[in-house]
């Protein structure tokens, strides 16, 4: 026989498949008109919704912490910096489809930062996925092996803001830079892209070997950027050779 319960759940209907018995007992006892009844209905239907879409966003983000923006501490930062904190955190760049890039040295907040945003992201209705560098490069290497990589870039192009930490950390070989540069050159003005890292620009050719693909890599990141000199000073980059890529960022400090 045909029920409440599997009605609401054809219908996609958590709240009311999980709390319909409460409901009928409460409108029995306080008498609702059918509208207002309605009402009731539909708006704690949504919330549920609503919950289970952060539940469903945060899950997939894959964060291996939670950390949140109140907890961040601003305090050991000059306050001139706080209101680029406070444009970051209205997540504009989202929408617009910009980069922020954190570099600092280990203990300077940034993956706190970077999680942070990512989390208010996801509660603001945003897909968000969080990566480490290597740990990118194992799924790109198996999705290589395994013919997926059409899926996996499709995958990856389709989040709202990627997060990836700890560039630098470890160097790659030829092939591993090539394929995180395809990755992110076809993601570019498809969505977000947050990056923390302990080297400037002029080091990340440790990393990637080659100094042409090094500073395609940085064009294309550090174009439309926030590169906040909140976490290190910016002294370096303006004498490292890629001055040009800095000035095209267009929120510095």
């Amino acid at each position: 026989m045909i029920n409440i319960r599997q009605l609401a759940k054809d219908l996609k209907l958590p709240y009311i498949r999980d709390n319909f018995e409460q409901i009928v007992s409460e409108a029995r006892h306080t008498k609702p008109d059918y509208e207002q009844f309605l009402l009731n209905y539909l708006e704690l239907e949504c919330q549920k919704r609503m919950e289970n879409g952060i539940t469903r966003r945060l899950h997939e983000a894959k964060f291996p912490l939670k950390k949140y923006l109140v907890d961040f501490d601003r305090t050991k930062y000059d306050s001139a910096f706080l209101p680029k904190f406070e444009e970051l955190e209205t997540l504009e760049f989202i929408e617009q489809k910009e980069n922020i890039i954190l570099i600092g040295t280990p203990g300077a907040g940034k993956t706190h930062y970077a999680i942070a945003l990512g989390i208010s992201a996801c509660l603001a209705g945003k897909s968000v996925l969080f990566a480490s560098v290597p740990n990118l490069i194992i799924e790109l290497k198996e999705a290589m092996s395994n013919l997926q990589i059409s899926h996996f870039r499709r995958r990856f192009e389709r989040y709202h803001l990627v997060i990836l930490d700890e560039l630098g950390y470890v160097s790659f070989d030829k092939a591993s830079c090539e394929m995180l540069f395809n990755l992110l050159s076809s993601r570019n003005d498809k969505g977000s892209i947050i990056i923390t890292t302990n080297l400037m620009f002029d080091r990340w050719e440790d990393v990637f070997g080659d100094p042409t693909l090094t500073g395609a890599m940085i064009d294309r990141l550090a174009h439309k950027a926030h590169i906040p000199r909140v976490f290190p000073s910016l002294f370096h980059f303006l004498h490292a050779g890629y001055t040009p890529m800095i000035a095209f960022a267009e929120a510095i400090f």
